[in-house]
């Protein structure tokens, strides 16, 4: 790990198009400013730990569950 210390105006820039900006010091927290592409998604460590989490629960699934949508499918066919 990297570990940098900044002012308020100073930045770090991350390959060639990201760029963070320290823009405040408030009650001991940092505001941060992040220009990247519009394609590079940029999360809080909290969000993404939690659509990482979101991610392997709908990951994983029970034969009674595949059980039960065919079940519902093949339900739906026969009353069309």
């Amino acid at each position: 790990m990297l570990v940098l210390t900044r002012k308020i105006g100073e930045g770090i820039i991350i390959g060639d198009d990201i760029r963070i900006s320290i823009i405040e010091l408030k009650g001991g927290g940092v505001r941060i400013g992040i220009d990247a592409p519009r394609e590079v998604k940029v999360h809080r460590q909290e969000v993404f730990d939690q659509i990482k989490q979101e991610n392997r629960e709908a990951a994983q699934w029970d034969i009674t569950d595949l059980n039960e949508l065919s079940s519902m499918l093949k339900s739906g066919r026969e009353k069309s």
